[in-house]
């Protein structure tokens, strides 16, 4: 584990967060890495795709299956600007990922400690390395940004409709 190479990483990860920003998704990326290579990237397109599970963890290890021709992603780390949800936990379970490193925890649907432990839940068959909170106040202010920008949209769309019923 190298802190240096976590934070390169991470900061990609939010590269690739600000493309789904960019989308109208919400801001998360993931990158996965093997032997210091990308072999897989992605960020949310649940809204564009028409797809609940596009999340940005979905995308990057359905590329890294088809980059490395395998559906096991051994000896490889995902870095998602933030925690895995229960769906995709799942999936990183079954991908056989050596390491997760986050960076916001979600308090609302974390799967890796937040709400639930599925990366290191004993009773599963593989369990995963999991370092939180890299670059973790960035990732957390996109994301809060984003969402306070959505509120902010909302409430203005809401005001206007009430203005043109008022016509």
């Amino acid at each position: 584990m190298n802190i240096e190479e976590d934070i390169k990483w991470m900061h990609h990860a939010l590269k690739l967060a600000n493309n789904a920003q960019l989308q109208g998704e919400v801001p998360v990326g993931a990158v996965l890495v093997q032997s210091s290579k990308i072999i897989g990237q992605g960020w949310n397109q649940s809204i564009s795709l028409h797809d609940p599970s596009a999340h940005a963890e979905m995308m990057a290890i359905r590329e890294a299956g088809q980059t490395l021709k395998n559906y096991r992603l051994i000896n490889s780390t995902l870095y998602v600007t933030l925690e895995p949800c229960s769906m995709c936990a799942g999936l990183l379970v079954h991908s056989r990922i050596n390491r997760v490193v986050f960076g916001a925890s979600d308090f609302k649907t974390g799967a890796a400690g937040s709400v639930m432990n599925l990366l290191n839940d004993e009773r599963l068959n593989h369990q995963i390395e999991v370092t939180k909170g890299v670059l973790g106040e960035e990732c957390s202010a996109m994301l809060s940004n984003f969402f306070r920008m959505r509120r902010a949209e909302k409430k203005k769309l809401k005001q206007q409709q009430k203005l043109s019923n008022l016509d």
